[in-house]
């Protein structure tokens, strides 16, 4: 059985060697102190392999190792500091649905040789809390031959199931630096982003149970629901943010008409302000689950009246959303969004909207984010056989149903203005639009 026993953060990265798979886990659960101790080794090590996601603070690893001759590292998902290296050559994408990654360790990937993950202290029942990130932490834990916490006091204590490990799990214990929450900035939406919002939440009903993804536009619906009169809303989502906290806050989830878990709001894990913290701590009306419950298809269907708001960067005339890179540049990657699509339509009376602004900015020069073919190296995110609602700051349409010209007259008609006639010749020519349709 294992100890638990205290370790400092220089012996702990003593037990690595040249060759090894470690797991850093996601935003803040990755380790500080154990991170910069493993740095201190890079000379003495090679052909290290971290997996990771959304990367919250620089990586002392990284930042020592910019050339990435000793440590290579890997995101389920990437954010603005993943990217960054990634742009740099030393920071690698693993294409996934979000959802299915606990299998992926359970069946496919090698037992990781050292995990990482920052907790709470452990509690008076033997337990290090994970905080508010659940994500597939027990599937790596199940696979790993050492596993290392490290504390940090500054997180906060969720609810849940499954969401802590026993001492009995944990062969050592870092005590932490306790430094604050890294914190996600939560820009004021724009113009924009509060017409799609408005069409959206026109969408919504009483009782309708919400996932929020990540983004400026998901979380403007958020901001118009709490000016509406929609009650009774639930949430079962992959990421609490502060959007669902202020929803909350208002009064205007009581979870009441759902069918998992009624009264309780979902997720798999949280990133956002401090007052989004503040809000999950010791809080019983929130409930953290593993991310292979929280992000299955089967499993979101059932809730009646699932509503699912998510992001797109790119799509084509056929309903292609490419939501996770710009060509062969890694922006993000899949999350969940290709599941909790699937799954709000399989729901009772469901929906799922994909949004975006109708156009971007280059280099200076306007451009459409309505396309007759996305970027070449573009990654589909959401494919045109899933597609429902789509939305522009131009109107929305459902493309269910509808044929491959039916598809390319309504996406044109969301399209910026500027774009429609070129969008509509080049529909044409391509024969997406018949010669003599109307």
């Amino acid at each position: 059985m294992k100890q638990a026993r205290p370790i400092s953060a220089a012996d702990a990265a003593a037990l690595v060697r040249s060759g090894d798979w470690l797991d850093y886990g996601a935003t803040f659960n990755q380790p500080d102190l154990f991170d910069t101790a493993l740095a201190a080794r890079k000379a003495e090590l090679r052909h290290i392999g971290i997996r990771s996601a959304l990367a919250t603070r620089p990586r002392a690893i990284l930042e020592t190792d910019p050339a990435g001759e000793h440590f290579f590292w890997f995101s389920w998902h990437m954010g603005g500091y993943d990217r960054r290296k990634h742009d740099a050559g030393i920071s690698h994408y693993i294409p996934c649905n979000l959802g299915e990654i606990p299998d992926y360790y359970r069946r496919f990937i090698d037992p990781v040789d050292v995990v990482v993950i920052k907790t709470r202290p452990m509690d008076e029942s033997g337990h290090f809390n994970f905080s508010a990130n659940h994500l597939w932490y027990r599937a790596i834990i199940e696979r790993a031959k050492t596993v290392i916490v490290e504390t940090s006091t500054s997180m906060p204590h969720v609810f849940g199931e499954q969401n802590s490990l026993h001492r009995g799990e944990v062969d050592y214990v870092i005590t932490g630096d306790n430094a604050p929450m890294p914190q996600l900035p939560n820009p004021p939406p724009t113009d924009i982003d509060r017409t799609v919002a408005r069409l959206i939440a026109n969408e919504i009903e009483d009782g309708s149970c919400l996932q929020i993804g990540i983004g400026g536009m998901p979380n403007a619906v958020c901001s118009l629901l709490q000016e509406s009169g929609v009650r009774d809303l639930g949430v079962h989502t992959e990421m609490m943010t502060d959007g669902i906290a202020d929803l909350y806050r208002a009064g205007r989830i009581s979870g009441s008409a759902k069918q998992l878990y009624p009264g309780k709001i979902v997720y798999t894990f949280a990133l956002g302000s401090q007052a989004l913290y503040d809000t999950l701590d010791c809080n019983p009306d929130f409930h953290m689950l593993p991310i292979e419950y929280v992000n299955l298809p089967d499993i979101i269907m059932r809730n009646d009246r699932v509503v699912a708001i998510n992001n797109t960067t790119q799509l084509d005339l056929q309903g292609q959303a490419a939501s996770e890179s710009d060509g062969h540049r890694h922006i993000s990657g899949s999350g969940g969004q290709a599941q909790f699509v699937r799954g709000a339509y399989a729901s009772k009376d469901g929906k799922s909207f994909i949004c975006l602004s109708s156009t971007y900015e280059k280099g200076g020069v306007r451009k459409s984010r309505i396309v007759l073919d996305l970027t070449l190296g573009n990654i589909v995110t959401t494919t045109r056989s899933d597609m429902m609602y789509v939305v522009t700051e131009y109107g929305i349409t459902n493309l269910k149903g509808k044929s491959v010209p039916e598809r390319a007259k309504a996406l044109i008609a969301l399209a910026h203005p500027d774009f429609r006639d070129q969008l509509a010749r080049e529909a044409r020519e391509n024969r997406l639009i018949p010669r003599h349709y109307v």
